[in-house]
């Protein structure tokens, strides 16, 4: 299988694959919250990328399970690899997904454990390049293959756009990214359609009940109403390729793969729900589909431009670790095509700051967070990589 390519889409996709990236801001202000540090202390915080595990093959997510103290690598072929403490990588995966398809954007795209450490769902795309989120049951150290359990299933007009996150929140519940479906421009216009899973973020919980797969909770913003899928909980998204929460506060953060101009960050407080993030009207935080912004949409907290050298945002995490102090509450990110690892902070819900850390990572493809905090960037040569203090 090919190494995975999130890069935004400048021309027709074949029905059931998209290509190329840099960086501005258009949500830009001078603020500087005081808890983060000031632009004339940032060239003090010193750091570095410590190689933790390599030699896996197009790693594109980890995950970390309760009561565990190793760390499970999802690898875009279909192997969850499992790594110890000390860095160990065990010949044996923990399981292998599929069969699947494999184009760029597709295949294994996504990992986690349920809070209890119980259960692991898997987001992959099978042969006829569909997305699964299936559920297994963990016994001891090891997984149960035949307790394999489809939770969701969801038809992929195109290949590409599959999102692939699949996390559980503060709230238990677990959150599923899905792109508009792909195809160049959203041609199925599934980025404003409330009546389709595609191009949102979705929050259900995957126990099942009354006979069905999982069941959606009575607090979504759009349940029992009627045109619109109960599972949504963010919508208007083109691919978000990771999105995660602020580990302290509960806010959302989404990285959203944008298309021929602009690369996006999104923002919300913790318990907005039902947020409308523009795509295909929008792109970034600028005109694309009719360009005026959809009623009560808003725009990303930043964008990134594909004439400063970008063109597939890759999120991050909220750093809230111990090893790095100065960088409590910074936000970390990168793009697949682009070597710097990029940081923002953010006041009253706008975009404080942005800027590069010295650190490189070539051909980013996920970050991850472990129980205590520690960030992980993750690259498609297949070397995982902790940030420490330099």
């Amino acid at each position: 299988m090919g190494a995975l390519v999130l890069a935004a889409c400048s021309s027709g996709s074949t029905a059931k694959s998209d290509a190329t990236v840099t960086t501005t801001t258009s949500n830009e202000t001078s603020k500087t919250p005081t808890n983060t540090p000031g632009a004339k202390d940032r060239a003090n915080v010193h750091v570095a990328l410590t190689p933790v595990v390599s030699g896996l093959d197009s790693p594109v997510d980890v995950a970390w399970r309760a009561h565990d103290t190793r760390m499970f690598v999802a690898e875009q072929t279909g192997r969850i690899r499992v790594v110890s403490a000390d860095g160990k990588l065990s010949p044996t995966p923990l399981l292998r997904v599929g069969p699947l398809s494999q184009g760029n954007e597709e295949g294994l795209l996504g990992i986690t454990f349920s809070p209890d450490g119980s259960k692991l769902y898997v987001d992959y795309t099978d042969r006829g390049m569909d997305t699964h989120v299936d559920e297994y049951t963990m016994r001891g150290d090891s997984v149960v293959p035949a307790s394999r359990r489809p939770v969701l299933f969801v038809d992929q007009p195109f290949a590409n756009h599959n999102g692939g996150e699949v996390t559980f929140g503060p709230d238990g519940m677990l959150y599923i990214g899905l792109g508009d479906g792909g195809g160049a421009g959203d041609p199925n216009h599934n980025g404003q359609n409330l009546g389709t899973l595609l191009a949102k973020i979705l929050r259900i919980d995957p126990a099942p009940k009354a006979g069905a797969a999982y069941s959606v909770p009575a607090d979504n913003p759009f349940a029992g109403k009627a045109g619109a899928r109960p599972e949504t909980w963010m919508w208007g998204l083109r691919n978000p390729w990771r999105f995660s929460f602020d580990r302290e506060t509960g806010d959302v953060w989404i990285g959203d793969v944008g298309q021929d101009n602009y690369e996006e960050i999104d923002f919300a407080r913790a318990g907005d729900k039902g947020v409308n993030w523009g795509w295909s009207a929008r792109e970034g935080g600028h005109g694309y589909h009719g360009g005026d912004r959809p009623p009560d949409s808003r725009d990303p907290i930043l964008d990134t431009a594909h004439s400063d050298g970008y063109c597939a945002i890759v999120g991050g995490y909220v750093y809230r670790g111990k090893a790095i102090p100065d960088l409590d509450g910074v936000y970390l990110f990168g793009d697949n095509c682009d070597i710097h690892i990029l940081a923002a902070v953010e006041s009253d819900g706008l975009l404080a700051d942005k800027w590069q850390l010295g650190p490189t990572a070539p051909q980013l493809t996920t970050f991850g967070e472990d129980p205590t905090g520690e960030v992980y960037a993750v690259t498609r040569s297949g070397t995982v990589y902790k940030f420490s203090a330099a």
